[in-house]
């Protein structure tokens, strides 16, 4: 597994460096389109409205339109953005586990200690094990706010983000407002007909048949000779920077003495709060604790060999990027 992102797990004082890597990948067999007449494979360009000329990715802003007006966004802008340059996971309070729904859980995360020492690690792994708790945090991914549940999973910390409460559609259905009376003999007859299916979930023991079926119709193509060959080709992105952890036990103890004297406010700061504004000292102190080295220059990508002249406009959309 290649890491998506570096960072580190914060709460009070006590700074986890981590790596973030997905959890889940997607099993479907890969498929792209072909002309039905000779099989050529159809391509999406990046056209531009205005020139007609295949604009590469390295030239792609993206815009905003409101109906009236255009607003351009660079990449400029959005480095700009302070959430986008922090490289924490906050802690904002620790849940009872039940006390999530599953309809907000999205993708999951693993999380692998980044530091000489996996003390700081295990350590919140082990409280929330024994505490049974469930760590909600906030992070900044891919231009992204995201609200996560961090939990233990075979002994390694893993973060599910978490769709914010107004992405949850709220279930409306009119015709279940009516009253509908269920009878004892039926309900008897509900409760023997599960009891007949009651089993231990085994995950492994369930595989994706149209997936398989899919498999082998492709291998059975193959073997006839109806095939075409292809090659396709991809980039590794390079890793960011590093980082390290102060000293443990006194972040613990100086948290603690913070979160003592606080109070709880309504924008749930969380148990981070309290000791981070405790005095500037203790800010600048781990602010020096984390050792960044210089991120790694991705490889420089060649220029397209003709480039027209921009031109400004601002009434038209930004071309939609489509994928093949």
């Amino acid at each position: 597994m290649r890491a998506i992102w570096k960072g580190a797990v914060t709460f009070g004082l006590v700074n986890v460096p981590v790596k973030l890597y997905s959890a889940t990948e997607d099993h479907d067999v890969p498929l792209h389109q072909v002309h039905d007449a000779d099989g050529g494979r159809i391509r999406y360009r990046r056209v531009c409205e205005l020139d007609g000329e295949e604009v590469p990715y390295q030239h792609i802003d993206r815009a905003y339109d409101d109906g009236e007006r255009t607003v351009v966004l660079t990449k400029d802008d959005f480095a700009a953005l302070p959430a986008e340059a922090n490289r924490e996971i906050e802690v904002v309070e620790f849940v009872p586990s039940d006390q999530i729904d599953p309809i907000m859980l999205d993708r999951t995360y693993y999380l692998e200690p980044d530091s000489k020492s996996p003390k700081a690690y295990v350590l919140l792994r082990r409280t929330l094990e024994e505490t049974d708790r469930t760590a909600i945090v906030k992070f900044a991914l891919r231009q992204r706010t995201r609200l996560a549940a961090m939990r233990v999973r075979d002994e390694v910390l893993v973060m599910q983000t978490l769709l914010w409460a107004d992405e949850v559609r709220e279930a409306a259905f009119p015709s279940l407002d009516g009253s509908v009376t269920v009878s004892d003999k039926e309900l008897a007859m509900s409760g023997q007909l599960v009891a007949s299916y009651e089993a231990d979930f085994a995950p492994e023991e369930y595989e994706d048949e149209y997936q398989v079926q899919l498999r082998q119709l492709i291998d059975a193509k193959i073997e006839q000779g109806d095939a075409l060959d292809t090659s396709e080709t991809f980039g590794e992105q390079p890793e960011k920077e590093d980082a390290d952890v102060i000293d443990l036990m006194e972040a613990l103890r100086r948290s603690v003495s913070g979160s003592k004297g606080g109070s709880k406010s309504g924008s749930k700061s969380g148990p981070s709060s309290g000791a981070k504004s405790g005095s500037r000292g203790d800010a600048e102190e781990k602010a020096t604790a984390k050792k960044k080295a210089p991120a790694k220059k991705p490889a420089a990508k060649k220029a397209p060999a003709k480039k027209a002249p921009a031109k400004k406009t601002s009434a038209k959309k930004a071309p939609e990027r489509k994928t093949g």
